[in-house]
């Protein structure tokens, strides 16, 4: 499977039919960028790694990273392999010594630790083909920051 670097654009709240999502925006060539609708404490988290700002207290996507930190562990990658109605499917790619492992995960959980650790965020081109789109096709945009 081929796979395509990203980068994370920002994380916005999108108006749609159905109402406001928390939406963090890939940024996967040229013009073409890839919405993924996340949950509100994910878009924080992601936000958070963005702004290289951290709470008073660990969120879970900190705890994680402590604990690689702790245990010699890096990411190698995120990647983001499937989209099935819908929904997106991402595997982190961990390493301990050398011994590597394959983690499921949801996009939003390994974005934020993929930000936090500083790790690639990998997408598959069939992904991409099926789901990027170009800046001007999104939706109505908000930065997540004016609308907390």
């Amino acid at each position: 499977m081929e796979y395509q670097t990203c980068n994370v654009q920002g994380v916005y709240i999108t108006q749609t039919e159905q109402g406001n999502a928390p939406t963090v925006l890939l940024h996967v060539e040229s013009n073409h960028f890839m919405p993924i609708y996340i949950g509100l404490w994910e878009a924080i988290s992601i936000t958070n790694a963005l702004n290289h700002e951290t709470l008073p207290r660990p969120i879970t996507h900190d705890l994680f990273t402590d604990l690689f930190s702790r245990l010699d562990i890096s990411m190698t990658a995120l990647r983001i392999d499937a989209l099935d109605d819908g929904v997106f499917f991402a595997n982190l790619i961990i390493r301990q010594r050398d011994r590597e492992e394959i983690l499921d995960c949801r996009p939003s959980d390994g974005i934020a630790i993929a930000l936090r650790l500083k790790a690639p965020i990998l997408v598959s081109s069939d992904v991409v083909n099926k789901a990027a789109v170009e800046r001007e096709e999104l939706e109505k945009l908000v930065d997540i920051k004016s609308y907390l």
